[in-house]
């Protein structure tokens, strides 16, 4: 690589460090936003920035960061979950296009040529879990978790058809290693589906 590349990645890789919300502040900012297409929930979190800090400079020296999202609905009293969805995502970056690639492992979907803004919004428009036995009224939460994880981790993602639901919040957890950045829980509801914004879906495989 080039001296200047380098040195103009290491730059703005820095200057956005040092920008960057602290965690405990981008949580206190973060609002969790719901809608649906009919078969699926889908979460919006506009002030919810993970391609920031260490993340984001490990990104921009061309090394791959993986993250782990967990989706977890619960019923009216906020504390029994029937329903969990967990999806693995794996970031690059190509430093001499400055574009980054997103591959979904659960969901075998990818994107690439994206900007920063919008590969955190395509991420978080792609995850999503299934509102299927949702009685149209009856009130519910949904809860977000998102982490970074090792790369290492390589263990199949794990839904609610092949694992109890409690048993895969727990893995969820105990897969996190003491250096991973965490981001949540973040709270919706009380939601009904009557009440949820629609919203029309063109997705392909591979985009």
């Amino acid at each position: 690589m080039a001296l200047h590349a380098r040195e103009k990645i290491s730059r703005r890789s820095w200057l956005v460090a040092s920008l960057a919300l602290p965690v405990s502040r981008a949580h206190a900012l973060a609002r969790l936003n719901v809608s649906s297409d009919g078969d699926d929930l889908h979460v919006d979190a506009p002030q919810l920035h993970f391609l920031t800090g260490k993340p984001l400079a490990r990104l921009m020296d061309g090394n791959t960061v993986v993250f782990r999202s967990l989706l977890t609905l619960l019923r009216d009293d906020h504390v029994t979950p029937f329903r969990a969805q967990q999806e693995r995502i794996t970031v690059s970056y190509d430093v001499w296009d400055e574009k980054f690639q997103v591959v979904l492992t659960e969901d075998q979907r990818s994107q690439r040529h994206l900007s920063l803004p919008e590969t955190e919004e395509w991420c978080l428009r792609n995850l999503t879990i299934s509102a299927r036995g949702i009685e149209p009224e009856r009130p519910f939460f949904l809860r977000f978790e998102l982490r970074t994880s090792s790369e290492r981790e390589s263990a199949p993602v794990a839904s609610d058809t092949g694992i109890s639901i409690r048993g895969l919040i727990e893995e969820f957890g105990r897969k996190a290693g003491a250096g991973d950045l965490h981001w949540g829980p973040l709270d919706a509801g009380p939601l009904r589906l009557v009440d949820l914004p629609r919203m029309v879906i063109r997705r392909t495989r591979n985009e």
